[in-house]
């Protein structure tokens, strides 16, 4: 596509049509600004040099959001999959696995695991589009600058919630979740990632009391990320590390009971998977603190965070410590979909020990504002409360304390009032 208009009298009819179509989104502007800026005067065509580095981006960028890009596809009659036995999953490379997909079932998973693929590359491309045109930079130095704004070492640091997990998590939502989390991953949001973190065990304290001082009165979608090691009865070395997410679309609570309205729980590393609701039952997410005000409990409720399953046997669960994490096997869940966690599971319960844990806020800008405004509500209420009030100091004489104090001395001394 060149800046040439489609006026011209040498333009195809098909061309003319895409234009139209593109004129009729308000799509029109963009392009001719984006390819202006790609495009060679003198040819009017992008040049080759610059159609490598964006299919090198979009090369580093399918290999960053876990997408293999070395897949071949053929008619098989049986529909079966085709692939080496004895596949090792937690040192695998896929990018360099040399396997073949029936296309007929890949297409299937794509649709009901990803049915958010058009708009998260829609949302992409007009991303690159609005970055070139408003760029004055050479092509080649904006393009390379645009793949250093993804990279792991500037936009992820060392978070769990690396560049590519969004894209894939996003790819498996819709609407407004999927937009915000994606958003930090664009050039004019770069800078707002770290406003989406709530909390990091390893940056606010491990624990749920740390948690809770930060997550508290957010009110909109969360992300929780765990990662933990292995088996935490095992001394073993070569316990492997594993990562999985719990997304809910409303803020923690202070319950001892199940609640929720919608959640997805994730496979996250070192295989990523996503199960949905199966619509079944609706215990998506548990938190519960220390009850305050009661002396004994006969049947106390479990103190932690957990997702899925009932109390005392959940899918997911976490200690009030935050210090290990009891993963069990679907059969005991029915809200959320079947399936292992991270490879391997088993059918027996798995106490693991946790490394990190972070929670980011999807509920955008005027969520954080409410919990903001909630924060400083409470602190105004905590100055309040231990204020002193020195009237009652002034009147001491008067005051009930000092009235029971004089009965409790002298019980048979004659108060005021008895005279």
């Amino acid at each position: 596509m060149g800046v040439s208009s489609s006026t011209e009298q040498n333009v195809s009819r098909e061309q003319r049509e895409v234009e139209s179509l593109a004129a009729s989104t308000g799509s029109i502007s963009l392009l001719q600004n984006a390819f202006s800026k790609l495009a060679d005067p003198q040819t009017n065509a992008i040049p080759l040099q610059s159609l490598q580095t964006l299919l090198r981006l979009f090369a580093a960028t399918g290999v960053k959001a876990g997408i293999p890009l070395k897949l071949e596809f053929e008619a098989i009659d049986d529909g079966d999959y085709k692939g080496g036995s004895g596949l090792e999953l937690w040192d695998c490379d896929i990018s360099s696995l040399d396997v073949q997909l029936p296309a007929g079932k890949f297409l299937t998973w794509m649709l009901t695991t990803v049915p958010n693929l058009t708009e998260c590359f829609t949302q992409f491309v007009n991303a690159r589009l609005q970055n070139f045109a408003s760029s004055e930079q050479d092509v080649l130095e904006s393009s390379n600058s645009s793949s250093r704004e993804i990279s792991p070492e500037k936009a992820c640091s060392s978070y769990l919630l690396t560049c590519g997990r969004p894209w894939g998590i996003s790819l498996t939502i819709r609407g407004t979740i999927s937009e915000e989390i994606l958003k930090p991953y664009f050039p004019s949001d770069s800078d707002t990632k770290d406003e989406n973190l709530l909390y990091r065990s390893s940056l606010h304290g491990k624990g749920l009391n740390r948690f809770w001082s930060n997550i508290e009165g957010y009110l909109g979608p969360v992300l929780l990320l765990i990662s933990a090691t292995g088996d935490a009865q095992e001394d073993s070395t070569n316990i492997r590390k594993w990562i999985i997410c719990a997304l809910t679309h409303q803020g923690f609570e202070n319950r001892d009971m199940f609640y929720g309205n919608s959640g997805t729980l994730y496979a996250i590393c070192p295989v990523f998977h996503a199960f949905s609701p199966s619509g079944k039952e609706r215990n998506f997410v548990y938190s519960h603190l220390h009850p305050t005000g009661r002396v004994y409990e006969p049947h106390p409720k479990p103190v932690g965070i957990a997702f899925g399953g009932t109390n005392g046997n959940e899918r997911v669960y976490m200690d009030e410590d935050f210090a290990k994490a009891t993963v069990r096997h679907h059969a005991i869940d029915k809200t959320y979909h079947h399936g292992p966690l991270f490879p391997n599971q088993g059918f027996l319960p798995v106490e693991a020990l946790i490394l990190e844990v972070e929670v980011w806020g999807l509920g955008g800008r005027k969520a954080r504002e409410i919990q903001l405004s909630y924060k400083k509500r409470e602190d105004l209420f905590t100055k309040q409360r231990c204020k002193v009030d020195l009237k009652t100091f002034a009147s001491w004489e008067d005051s009930p304390e000092k009235v029971m104090m004089d009965i409790m001395a002298d019980p048979n001394r004659v108060q005021r009032g008895d005279r």
